[in-house]
């Protein structure tokens, strides 16, 4: 039987708005098995990016208990939560969020030098060169399209092959070509690596290509198919 990647125990995410407080995340309880792919969908407002910030530990819940790949990532501190994030969980956004100044091939060695992998630029080479960036490497973000600029986040999310991978609407700044190039690349993680894979969408067509798709509304999981 396939073990949970992600456990979430009645997770609550509750924000000071000036008007008192506004629940985001109500009560949702969830269980992600590994090298499952699961949708999430629902309208503008649901909870869908916020419940991603949950999983990734960008955000920290109000209630319950978030496991992560067997740790309590509730109860860890910042320190300890991006020691986590930089060996086990992958997050590309729909904004690409790579450092200017840096090449493609700096960026995608970031979180292995930070590591201390002594062989960073190596390996990040080789992920460059699996996500079809091969002659890219020395380019900086400006040279290069949305498209390449994703695949470039794509690379630096999965270089360190994390168990599990987040994605945050990761085409919605992209044309159709460049969509399916990058959904590619994200299913063959996991078919290919077995990294589990939390997909954030609008797009009810996209998270269909899921195992699983489960649905927000008002915080608070409305369906799961």
């Amino acid at each position: 039987m396939a073990k949970n990647v992600l456990t979430l125990k009645d997770v609550f995410l509750i924000l000071k708005g000036n008007a008192g407080p506004v629940n985001i995340i109500n009560g949702i309880n969830l269980e992600v098995k590994e090298q499952e792919t699961l949708g999430i969908t629902g309208p503008s407002g649901s909870g869908k990016s916020s419940l991603l910030m949950l999983l990734a530990g960008l955000e920290k819940i109000t209630k319950g208990d978030i496991v992560s790949l067997g740790h309590s990532i509730a109860r860890m501190n910042e320190d300890e939560l991006a020691r986590f994030r930089r060996t086990n969980v992958g997050v590309v956004f729909q904004s690409f969020h790579l450092i200017p100044t840096l090449t493609a091939l700096e960026n995608v060695a970031i979180p292995l030098e930070l590591a201390g992998n002594n062989a960073a630029f190596e390996r990040a080479e080789e992920e460059l060169e699996s996500v079809g960036l091969k002659d890219r490497l020395r380019h900086y973000p400006s040279q290069l399209s949305g498209g390449e600029q994703q695949r470039v986040a794509l690379a630096r999310a999965s270089v360190p092959r994390p168990s599990l991978l987040l994605a945050d609407e990761p085409t919605g700044n992209l044309d159709a070509a460049n969509s399916e190039m990058v959904l590619e690349l994200l299913f063959n993680l996991n078919r290919q690596r077995g990294t589990t894979l939390v997909l954030v969408t609008h797009s009810k067509n996209l998270a269909n290509r899921c195992g699983r798709v489960i649905s927000l509304q008002d915080g608070q999981i409305v369906s799961s198919t």
